[in-house]
């Protein structure tokens, strides 16, 4: 039988590192696979180990000689941490680095960024034309460095580039859906993404769906059950073939599978409210700068429902993954998220205020 091998979990109980732990629970070759699972609550971490045996640790992205030790011990680390903040991964990296040093190990990295990091100011006018393909790799490697997550990214590639660890960015587009097993049921895992139902959330607030702009501006999606089986694809041909398979530069991996406007969204969200006597019209209306700020946090947080963002699964699909959804299923699963925030929202006001489904 092979060797059990070490596996450290970052942000495992989120919306996406659930989905990941999930399937690695449920993998064939689960039981060599001796995973540690970060996790920032003391009591999701005691039911995490005594409800489904998962080896925890209580700590947070913050928690850098944490992360650095923890990683120091992993074989393999996993980060669907903040694809944004530097420190703590310069602390995985100094961990990778000393087990490397101490062991001779050649370490795995599977980072977590997102295609805001190719993301085209519109401001909701217009959809670019700019696609980008995960196998060109000059067209990667011409991304400024300025671009959102790609301070991260960089530090990642850099560590390759070094010789001390084997990295692999996966960089998931819109990701939608309400994420499904027993981590979610048990309420340790958050079922839903951030970027559409941040925009639910707004409209929410005004009771009246709200677009950037025109909302002609494209995205590319990925459902999350989709998205948590490239984790898996790309982890099960990593150990199938640990020298064959590229990394650093070539082991750029987007999450797509179709598009959508952010027109289109808005006009679900919008039919949803009606249709579930929240109130607003048929049509989505344009936020203004005010609105923005209040619900989104500021008139650049627009640029992930403004900006257009597009591209290519061309290196997952190369290894063998097969996404199911399309747009259409995006659009259905606005309303179920639309129905969750409204009644979440509610039971936080301590309201009771169950709405027509």
């Amino acid at each position: 039988s092979r060797a059990r091998q070490t596996y450290l979990i970052v942000r495992s109980v989120g919306y996406v590192g659930g989905s990941v732990l999930t399937r690695l629970q449920n993998h064939p070759s689960a039981n060599t696979l001796d995973i540690t699972a970060l996790v920032r609550s003391a009591e999701k971490a005691k039911v995490l180990q005594e409800e489904f045996g998962v080896k925890t640790a209580v700590g947070s992205n913050e928690d850098l000689d944490k992360l650095e030790a923890l990683s120091e011990q992993s074989h393999v680390v996993i980060s669907c941490a903040d694809s944004d903040n530097t420190p703590p991964m310069e602390a995985i990296l100094r961990g990778l680095r000393k087990r490397h040093a101490s062991t001779g190990d050649l370490p795995i990295l599977i980072h977590t960024s997102g295609t805001g990091v190719i993301a085209t100011p519109a401001k909701g006018m217009f959809a670019s034309d700019l696609i980008y393909s995960d196998t060109d790799v000059a067209q990667i490697k011409s991304i400024p460095p300025t671009a959102l997550h790609r301070n991260v990214d960089l530090t990642v590639m850099d560590a390759d580039e070094q010789g001390y660890v084997r990295t692999y960015i996966i960089v998931p587009s819109t990701i939608y859906g309400q994420a499904k097993g027993p981590l979610f049921d048990a309420g340790i895992s958050n079922p839903i993404s951030i970027q559409i139902p941040g925009l639910i959330r707004a409209s929410l607030g005004r009771k009246q769906d709200g677009v950037v702009g025109l909302g002609k501006s494209i995205w590319a999606n990925v459902h999350i059950h989709d998205m948590a089986d490239l984790y898996i694809v790309l982890f099960d041909a990593i150990t199938a073939n640990p020298q064959g398979i590229g990394h650093g530069w070539e082991g750029f991996y987007f999450g797509e599978n179709d598009e959508h406007t952010w027109y289109d969204v808005g006009k679900a969200i919008s039919k949803a409210l009606v249709d579930l006597g929240i109130g607003g019209t048929d049509e989505p209306m344009e936020l203004t700068d005010e609105e923005l700020t209040r619900y989104l946090g500021s008139v650049d947080a627009a640029v992930h429902v403004g900006s257009s963002s597009r591209c290519r699964a061309n290196r997952g699909r190369s290894i063998g993954w097969k996404p199911i959804y399309k747009t259409a299923g995006l659009i259905a699963s606005i309303k179920p998220d639309v129905a969750w925030s409204w009644e979440k929202a509610q039971r936080e006001n301590g309201i009771e205020a169950p709405i027509s489904r």
